[in-house]
């Protein structure tokens, strides 16, 4: 893992009373009806903002909202998630009309000691997602320091992310350094075994991750649509499901890899299959090579879920990423919800280092209600995807720039 600078180290080295400091927060939240639908993003930046703010600072928060095209878009003004951000916490929040500027400027000055300023959305400007080195300049130019807590936003080069921090000394907010802590107690410096659990539809979209996960992990649990790929590959009849035969050799070559690197895969060895995917469908449960011409797979069965109970009794890690089967529609939600609360009635007990991410995997143990019990549930998207593909973050790359 990076090694970068926190609050602590900030806290340490300056006092903040009446310092100027920029805060990279991601408020691209969900909106229904001019208010926000789900507060998460906010409530993860809260701690970070409420604490400098504490400490005297005159905190101004940065965000891109939506995907304007380099201009301004009243869709996608930031003032209203400005507004909800205010009622969360608990300490004076204004908001500017602009990122860089005069507005920006103005609203920067008029600020006292422990308040809090939203500037409006980054991507208003071009150079924002161009990594414009004179419109990070311009950003920097509002503050006197820089903090990144969002995690979320960290894949992406952008100047709000990237750029910025060759202007400023620049620190990890205490989300972000939640995040990357939890990143490298899952793969970065784990407890072993790991066990990694991957679903979805299509291995095409995973690739470059099993790849990474097999030199990483002790077992590899493959499930959804994916495993049909797997399975079909060593020659087991799946029937009418999801498959991709062109991705057979590379479904091979994965398996070819984790032999090389003892890395166990799990395949289902049993599972649940329907005529049709739909709500309260006619289902059996078959062996993995058994799946008549007509029938889908559209879950795992009992067996599967014993080896995977199994598994994660002598795991001391698992990283999760996707469903298990189609979650969405009982009763094909039994696998993921059932896997799910084992895992999180280990965690629970201590036994297990838990983190999962990924929209679908959120979603998916929200139902189950088993999140709250993980250890850590990113709510990042293509960053913690990115992350597990092994590959360098710019933004948190970005952190340990002396």
């Amino acid at each position: 893992m990076a090694d970068y600078k926190t609050l602590d180290d900030l806290f340490a080295a300056v006092s903040l009373d009446g310092l100027r400091v920029l805060v990279r927060a991601d408020l691209n939240v969900p909106m229904q009806d001019g208010k926000v639908s789900d507060a998460t993003r906010i409530e993860r930046v809260a701690p970070t903002l409420t604490e400098l703010a504490g400490h005297g600072a005159k905190v101004i928060v940065l965000s891109h909202f939506g995907r304007p095209k380099g201009a301004p878009e009243e869709k996608y003004s930031l003032k209203p998630v400005a507004e909800a951000l205010g009622a969360h916490v608990g300490v004076a929040v204004s908001f500017a009309e602009d990122c860089v500027g005069d507005k920006a400027a103005n609203a920067a000055e008029a600020m006292k000691p422990g308040t809090i300023l939203v500037l409006e959305n980054t991507r208003f400007h071009a150079g924002e997602e161009n990594n414009d080195p004179a419109f990070a300049e311009a950003l920097a130019g509002i503050g006197n320091v820089y903090i990144n807590d969002a995690f979320s936003c960290a894949h992406r080069a952008h100047a709000s992310t990237e750029g910025i921090t060759h202007f400023l000394p620049s620190y990890a907010g205490r989300a972000m350094e939640a995040e990357l802590s939890a990143l490298d107690a899952a793969l970065g410096n784990p407890k072993r075994p790991v066990v990694a659990i991957v679903g979805g539809a299509k291995v095409s979209t995973k690739i470059a991750l099993l790849g990474n996960l097999v030199k990483k992990v002790d077992a590899l649990v493959i499930g959804g649509g994916m495993a049909n790929t797997f399975l079909a590959a060593q020659g087991n009849k799946v029937g009418k499901s999801l498959c991709e035969p062109d991705l057979f050799d590379t479904a091979r070559h994965i398996m070819a890899n984790a032999r090389a690197a003892k890395c166990d895969i799990v395949l289902p060895v049993d599972v649940v299959i329907a005529s049709e995917l739909k709500a309260g469908a006619a289902t059996e449960t078959v062996s993995a090579n058994a799946v008549p011409d007509d029938k889908m797979i559209l879950d795992v069965g009992a067996d599967t879920l014993a080896h995977l109970a199994g598994r994660f009794e002598t795991a001391s890690t698992v990283v999760w990423n996707g469903p298990l089967g189609a979650f969405e529609i009982p009763p094909f939600d039994r696998g993921t919800t059932e896997a799910a609360r084992l895992v999180a009635m280990r965690s629970k007990q201590g036994e297990l280092v838990s983190v999962a991410g990924g929209g679908d995997t959120v979603a998916a143990l929200n139902e189950a209600g088993a999140a709250d019990d993980f250890t850590y549930v990113s709510a990042a998207g293509g960053a913690f995807l990115e992350w597990m593909e092994g590959v360098e973050l710019p933004g948190v790359a970005a952190l340990s720039r002396d």
